[in-house]
């Protein structure tokens, strides 16, 4: 008995690598392995004639002015509550992080992803019911059965019935023995993929963050450039009472005072214009917040002063670790690959262990009746794929071109993560230098304006060239709160690219 069953288990095995065998191949499709390596150092854009780029064997440049290079450690390191340090944008960032339903649909998200580990580890448990049964059956006559049920007596006297009842109560379980790891590769890719909607939960947070102060700062803005269109019309209303003075005394014409009106009137649509917008934004900013609008506390009188903040850039290899767009598209990677062994294993024979225990009679009151109603039983199912590889075979072969795919994601995730860095600082660079240009030019053309005003009095120069000059300085203080704004929201745009406004430090302890 025990050479028959050994013979049994070997053939079984034999089958088994038979059918292994038989697992597909995929010529056709090269492995691409994803291409980790980024270079030591960001480009120097200190150097007036030519940018200095770096390459894999140079060693880190060092930026000189205001972004730091990278002997000190990313500032992406830093939690964006004492990256920023007004306290109203602050306040604004945790409301967000609250209420923020784009940010709250996405962690319903991470949720799911949990529960499919749980239910992924429930697959290669033991499953284990109670079961209960009751029914009718007739077998015919003139069968092996029903001529064995007519002439036996289960009592004496009584032979069992034509109609026979059926009750069955027991315990029921099933175990799919995970030979090829299928179900366990199948737990670690929805691990995978869980930590994948981590990071994207992070990266919405980020990118949360970076939009909010961002925003906020074009808010500042936008008030910094009401007020000046509002002392601009201040200073033209006082010249236009002049010109009126002058027209009195027949030094200038009706002309002069009709475009001194005019200037008047084209500030004061611009600034219904400024306030529309500052509405606007200020709404965006609620949105954010997760709120209905409502006034936004800000202190914008000094935003022209605002000193931009010193950000460490650290070294590129660091976006591996800072930049959860990366990292998530690093875990979407390793599910993928996890996702084929999956679907290869679908190829190779499945063995599954069926038991049952209980009671079983047809009739209920010998039901409990031990043991002579007591079954059991317990059976060893190999089954293996025959007619319906061809589907299986798609499976696999879509899931070996997804992997390409996630290779493919991730090293365009992290070409265009060190293009954002180098775009930033490029443009830091450059509006730096716009700034100290127009400050130069803002200040230039005050003095024009105190100047063009004793010249006119003096009947030195013509109300055109007044009127020109004081047009000039109020575009000139305009553009320089704009790019005091770009400089500010460069600088959040750089900490965003380089990964920073997800660290929670609660969080990094559990």
């Amino acid at each position: 008995m025990v050479n028959y069953f050994f013979k049994k288990i070997v053939s079984y095995f034999v089958l088994l690598a038979f059918v292994v065998s038989c697992a597909p191949t995929l010529p056709l499709m090269k492995k691409h392995d994803a291409n980790k390596a980024v270079p030591n150092a960001y480009p120097d854009f200190d150097k007036q004639d030519k940018i200095a780029w770096s390459s894999q064997e140079n060693v880190p440049l060092t930026n000189k002015t205001s972004i730091e290079g990278t002997t000190k450690e990313s500032s992406a390191k830093k939690q964006w509550k004492d990256f920023f340090v007004d306290g109203q944008l602050r306040g604004l960032i945790d409301q967000a992080l609250d209420s923020n339903q784009e940010l709250n649909i996405f962690t319903q998200e991470v949720n799911i992803a949990e529960y499919e580990i749980m239910a992924r580890k429930g697959e290669y448990l033991p499953k284990m019911g109670f079961s209960g049964k009751a029914g009718l059956e007739k077998v015919g006559k003139y069968t092996s059965q029903g001529v064995s049920d007519a002439t036996s007596e289960y009592e004496p006297g009584k032979v069992v019935p034509e109609k026979l009842p059926l009750y069955q109560l027991g315990l029921v379980a099933t175990w799919e023995v995970d030979i090829w790891k299928k179900l366990r590769n199948a737990t670690k890719a929805a691990f995978f993929k869980y930590l994948s909607s981590v990071d994207g939960r992070n990266f919405i947070i980020t990118r949360l963050v970076a939009e909010i102060s961002s925003t906020y700062y074009e808010l500042m803005a936008l008030d910094k450039q009401l007020e000046i269109v509002n002392n601009n019309i201040e200073i033209l209303k006082e010249g236009l009472k002049l010109v009126r003075i002058q027209q009195q005394a027949a030094r200038v014409t009706s002309l002069a005072v009709k475009r001194f009106e005019a200037e008047v009137l084209k500030n004061q649509s611009r600034q219904y214009d400024l306030q529309q917008r500052v509405i606007i934004t200020e709404n965006r900013l609620n949105v954010l917040v997760g709120r209905y609008p409502q006034p936004i506390a800000r202190h914008s009188t000094d935003f022209i002063d605002l000193v931009p903040y010193q950000i460490h850039t650290g070294v590129p290899a660091q976006l591996l670790d800072n930049r959860t767009d990366v990292k998530r598209a690093e875990l979407a990677l390793k599910a993928a690959e996890l996702d084929v062994k999956v679907a290869k294993a679908r190829f190779y024979p499945s063995l599954s262990i069926d038991a049952g225990l209980g009671y079983q009679s047809f009739n209920s009151k010998h039901l409990f009746a031990s043991p002579d109603s007591v079954f059991y039983g317990v059976a060893a199912n190999l089954t293996a794929p025959l007619l319906n590889r061809m589907a299986i075979k798609a499976d696999y072969f879509s899931a070996n071109s997804k992997q390409i795919q996630a290779v493919y994601d991730y090293e365009k995730t992290l070409i265009t993560a060190y293009t954002d860095v180098v775009n930033q600082l490029a443009k830091i660079k450059n509006l730096e230098k716009i700034y100290e240009l127009k400050s130069r030019q803002v200040a230039a053309l005050k003095d024009s304006i105190d100047i063009s005003t004793i010249l006119f009095k003096a009947a030195r120069v013509d109300y055109v060239e007044a009127l020109l000059t004081r047009r000039d300085a109020l575009e000139s203080q305009i553009e320089l709160v704009e790019v005091k704004k770009d400089q500010m929201i460069a600088l959040v745009n750089l900490y965003q690219a380089l990964g920073g406004g997800w660290y929670d430090p609660q969080e990094l302890k559990q």
